[in-house]
């Protein structure tokens, strides 16, 4: 398998069947796969994607903007893809449940004490171990 270019379809008519989608665009180069989006009823979002096995085909189908449909004009665009490392890391809050972050006291600077045990809790002494010969 190749490599695939997805391009985005935007106003589709919600009467349109794949087919009709891949027929209007088979001028531009071979289609590999239509996909209309559908809500969870099952009836057509509006939009759709028509994935192209020619990088080529991408740059003919752009040209079909606005171009009709079920009487409707077709948005058409290149698919909006992810690109790694451009998402900025926000710090997280601190989570007063986790322990950290700082009194609200006189002194904002003093830390909060930790209690290792959970709120409300005591350490319980543990019961000797009897004599293991095995160590």
């Amino acid at each position: 398998m190749g490599f695939v270019v997805t391009l985005f379809l935007h106003m589709v008519d919600y009467a349109c069947t794949p087919e009709e989608v891949q027929q209007h665009f088979q001028s531009c180069g071979t289609v590999n796969r239509v996909t209309i989006r559908t809500d969870k009823f099952g009836q057509p979002k509006g939009y759709a994607y028509v994935e192209f096995v020619e990088v080529e085909a991408v740059q003919e189908a752009i040209l079909l903007n606005e171009s009709e449909l079920h009487g409707r004009q077709l948005k058409v665009s290149a698919k909006r893809t992810n690109i790694p490392g451009m998402k900025q890391f926000r710090g997280r809050r601190a989570n007063p449940a986790m322990g950290g972050f700082r009194s609200r006291g006189p002194n904002p600077f003093t830390p909060f004490i930790y209690n290792p045990y959970g709120y409300g809790k005591v350490p319980r002494m543990r019961m000797p171990m009897r004599y293991s010969p095995y160590f």
